[in-house]
């Protein structure tokens, strides 16, 4: 199933021409033996395993460090996924993820800091084309070997700098991504240039709106070594929806998740004390109260800021001028 996957995969940038171009020219690109080329030839991307290459270098020096962090972490952030009760809790996020995004067509849908494809995993039959962007090609070789979409492919490549034409995705998505990006400004102008009129951008993401989360993160991305607080930064409304809407992206929906039971269950590549929950018999039943229990809790005035998580929705206005990243 594998190897069936990767020589599917071989074959999938060809069908991808239309959208995908040269991230520093944004000029068209061709194949050019194993590589994809820019017409002057000036510009040129390996293709490996399927996986076009666009970030080998010349990257910023932030997204340099978070693409060595995320090839060092890979391992322990798979195994984190594969706990029960993280599972569990995902399911929840998940649940609360796909109420917001409920309602429109999805299109041609990018994941931006995709992982291993939790989108196209989540999304599944409603993505018509989906092409997902990551720095890591550990996390990337993964996605390739669990992908059994039809019209997708991985490709590595830098969320600031994204390989992808003017205008020319419905949907794009990002699943604990935003808070790896320090040039959130040019971030979400990439977004927004990557956005036909009208498309949405969907985030499901860490957020500090709460002075204690706040505070005791400040702590914790200081002590972990699967956290780099010089390039991470979890997300505060204060600061992400006047963002937006300079980028041409208006705020449609943004709302807390997860509490006291996202503390426990949630942090298991992080807190190595939580990984014990995995042994604890009736643990998915537990983590299922926890997650009702967090959902009483923000409704309790001067708690509705106070979950651990965002889910949120931009659309890109009608009117907006394609914005430029550099």
């Amino acid at each position: 199933m594998e190897a069936h996957a990767v020589a599917l995969s071989e074959k999938r940038p060809e069908r991808f021409l239309d959208i995908l171009c040269c991230p520093i020219s944004h000029g068209r690109l061709h194949v050019d033996g194993k590589s994809l080329a820019t017409a002057d030839g000036r510009h040129r991307y390996p293709v490996e395993a399927g996986i076009p290459l666009f970030a080998q270098s010349a990257l910023p020096p932030a997204s340099q460090v978070q693409r060595v962090h995320f090839d060092r972490v890979a391992d322990a952030y798979a195994a984190n996924l594969s706990y029960a009760h993280t599972q569990e809790y995902m399911a929840y996020l998940d649940q609360c993820f796909l109420d917001a995004a409920a309602g429109e067509a999805l299109g041609t849908v990018v994941e931006l800091c995709c992982g291993c494809g939790e989108a196209l995993k989540l999304l599944g039959r409603k993505i018509v084309r989906y092409v997902g962007v990551d720095l890591s090609e550990r996390m990337l070789q993964g996605a390739v070997a669990g992908s059994a979409h039809p019209d997708a492919i991985f490709i590595q490549g830098d969320a600031t700098r994204v390989p992808l034409a003017d205008a020319s995705v419905d949907t794009v998505v990002m699943l604990g991504g935003i808070h790896h990006v320090p040039a959130r400004a040019v971030l979400f102008a990439e977004v927004a240039r990557i956005l036909k009129p009208g498309g949405r951008f969907l985030y499901r993401e860490p957020v500090s709106d709460f002075f204690v989360w706040r505070s005791l993160r400040w702590l914790i991305y200081r002590l972990s070594p699967m956290l780099d607080h010089t390039s991470e930064r979890p997300l505060t409304y204060e600061e992400t929806v006047p963002a937006l809407a300079r980028a041409g992206l208006e705020s449609v929906h943004y709302r807390h998740h997860g509490c006291l039971g996202f503390c426990l269950f949630m942090n298991s590549d992080v807190l190595v004390a939580n990984r014990l929950f995995r042994f604890l018999p009736g643990i998915r039943a537990l983590v299922r109260f926890s997650t009702a229990l967090d959902e009483v809790m923000l409704r309790i005035p001067g708690l509705r800021r106070a979950g651990l998580q965002v889910v949120g929705m931009a659309r890109k206005t009608v009117c907006a001028v394609p914005a430029t990243a550099f």
